[in-house]
């Protein structure tokens, strides 16, 4: 819906504002100007990025459109998957885990939490470390490193998606000059038309500036802008479950665990004590 608004607000506020000055909109109507900006912007990204960017990015359109999944209701849930998790093993021992863990698909524990359980990359993370644990890993500042540079290499995949679509919003004012251009060297070739052909053939070479520099900082910025905001939202997901096992690793209670974990949160998503409180107080015992 946020994206459907901002679209809507963007073409009504440029084309809106251009004809009640008096512009005519059938002017910037110029195809192959489209086409030469375009088609060249999304060649120089399959030139500068590698097959799994492209792909990623191309995934990265529907996130966009979908909009951000991390938000506080999907906090609350993963505090109370993690006080469900450190409560089982706080009643029945640490191989009490194995059968979730080992097959977290069938887990019944994990299927009450259906965001987090649709979350694949969250379940692994999850399942992994906590697998570490019960074979005996329980060194908390090893395992704290071994997080860290797992999610750094997970910001690192995320940041070349960010990077390629902000190359494109980087690109496309150039590449409207190089239309403009063409647009401009096609006119002189005309020079001897009438002045009035000339200056509607001027003006259409000119809307190829105005399309690079449109689509750039109207649609290829903003959307690299929020890919940014949704990867640092679920960042946060990850540091929260991070925080949760660390704290569950190195002795603390379960409660004092999601605490930890609730703390690792941004204040706008943050649930309260009294929130988290209530979800784990009126949860049935995990099996």
């Amino acid at each position: 819906m946020r994206l459907i608004i901002g679209i809507i607000v963007v073409f009504g506020c440029v084309f809106g504002g251009y004809a009640a000055l008096g512009g005519h909109l059938e002017v910037l109507w110029q195809p192959w100007e489209f086409v030469i900006i375009l088609g060249a912007a999304i060649g120089a990204f399959i030139i500068g990025n590698t097959g799994p960017i492209i792909k990623g990015t191309m995934g990265a359109m529907g996130t966009l459109i979908k909009g951000s999944k991390y938000n506080k209701a999907a906090y609350v849930e993963l505090l109370g998957m993690q006080f469900a998790l450190y409560k089982l093993v706080q009643a029945k021992g640490i191989l009490a885990l194995e059968p979730h863990i080992e097959n977290p698909h069938e887990s019944t524990l994990f299927a009450r939490f259906p965001t987090f359980a649709g979350n694949h990359h969250a379940v692994e993370f999850v399942c992994d470390y906590l697998r570490m644990v019960t074979l005996g890993s329980n060194n908390v500042h090893e395992m704290e490193a071994l997080m860290d540079e797992e999610l750094e290499t997970h910001h690192q995949e995320q940041h070349r998606l960010i990077g390629a679509v902000q190359a494109l919003a980087d690109g496309t004012p150039a590449l409207g000059i190089v239309a403009a251009v063409l647009g401009v060297i096609k006119t002189m070739g005309s020079i001897a038309e009438p002045p009035e052909v000339l200056g509607h053939m001027i003006g259409g070479a000119l809307v190829g500036t105005f399309f690079g520099v449109f689509v750039a900082y109207g649609f290829f910025g903003p959307m690299a802008q929020s890919l940014k905001n949704i990867y640092e939202s679920e960042s946060k997901y990850f540091l929260s479950l991070k925080a949760g096992m660390l704290a569950h690793i190195s002795g603390q209670v379960p409660v004092m665990a999601v605490e930890f974990a609730r703390k690792a949160l941004m204040s706008e998503d943050r649930p309260s004590f009294a929130e988290i409180d209530e979800v784990v107080s009126n949860m049935p015992a995990a099996t």
